[in-house]
């Protein structure tokens, strides 16, 4: 996309366009910002014709983001939210975080990510009543009544402020000595088909593709495997996998102990190269709470000085 007027976009613009984004409707964007929903409608019309495309597929019952809107959004949408962080704790006075903070948090960053922080939040914030869900599925954060959400960069929604929690992590593929020895070891993703596999379903029912990268030309690999177990609990394809019932594809931090011990051993490693790390995720607004705001800071403070040098969170 290339701006063809001479004239280009205002801020109050690109936000008007990120809130329709955001909405999924003029009507409600138009009630968050005190305008009319046919000024809104006049201004993202002004807009496209600047830049010479169509941001939004519109009909009598739906509005949804072409793939340029889209683009458009990625780009724009963490700008809008630092420019908004950095007028909020410029022009608002500061107050003492209180009342409760609810997260939504899948299960494997409880413990790396919740767990560490909690003994200096708790201490530095008693005002404050902190409420974490453990849920692996994605859900609207909004619509759940959530203030901020915790994911893996890569599955988080378009049009949210993101906030880096934790370096790069990795996946393994695993198995026990005596499964490798009777079964062979897999050379490539695609040997897997002739392996019994521990598999992974979603809490909303479907199964987990196992997810590899090419080594010589990186090209994404996703493996639907196929096994005798398949559960949404870690904790059994640690227990199933240590007993020889199949490989199982874990983060290596939820076998590490068991590798250092040998009771797992890894395969295809060479497939498996670090992927996003998690980040804390919340809507695009003026004023997010100050609990919020304090739950960043001390994530950034503490979660920061435990990692390496080279592995540092933003």
């Amino acid at each position: 996309m290339r701006w063809s007027s001479p004239i280009r976009p205002g801020l109050a613009t690109l936000e008007a366009f990120a809130a329709v984004a955001r909405l999924g409707s003029f009507r409600a964007a138009a009630t968050a910002r005190g305008v009319t929903p046919s000024a809104l409608s006049h201004l993202i019309r002004g807009l496209e014709t600047g830049l010479g495309t169509r941001l939004f597929h519109r009909t009598t019952r739906s509005l949804r983001l072409t793939d340029a809107g889209e683009r458009l959004l990625d780009r724009i949408g963490p700008a809008l939210g630092e420019i908004d962080d950095a007028l909020t704790c410029l022009g608002a006075a500061a107050t003492r975080p209180s009342g409760r903070l609810r997260l939504n948090v899948p299960r494997s960053a409880v413990p790396l990510v919740i767990a560490p922080l909690l003994p200096r939040f708790l201490a530095d914030y008693p005002e404050v009543t902190l409420e974490v869900v453990g849920d692996d599925r994605l859900v609207d954060i909004v619509s759940g009544g959530f203030d901020a959400g915790i994911r893996l960069a890569t599955r988080l929604a378009p049009g949210m402020v993101a906030v880096k929690l934790s370096p790069r992590r990795r996946f393994a593929v695993v198995g026990s000595p005596a499964y490798l020895a009777t079964h062979g070891r897999p050379r490539t993703p695609f040997d897997l088909s002739a392996q019994a596999c521990i598999c992974r379903r979603y809490p909303a029912g479907g199964r987990y593709a196992w997810e590899f990268v090419n080594p010589a030309d990186g090209e994404v690999v996703e493996i639907d495997v196929d096994g005798r177990i398949v559960t949404t609990e870690v904790s059994l394809m640690r227990a199933a996998c240590v007993a020889g019932a199949g490989l199982a594809h874990l983060f290596e931090h939820d076998v590490a102990d068991l590798l250092a011990s040998g009771a797992l051993v890894r395969v295809l490693e060479d497939w498996c190269p670090p992927l996003a790390g998690f980040s804390l995720y919340y809507p695009s607004r003026r004023h997010p709470p100050a609990a919020l705001r304090a739950f960043i800071d001390t994530a950034r403070e503490v979660l920061s000085a435990a990692q390496p040098a080279t592995g540092r969170i933003g």
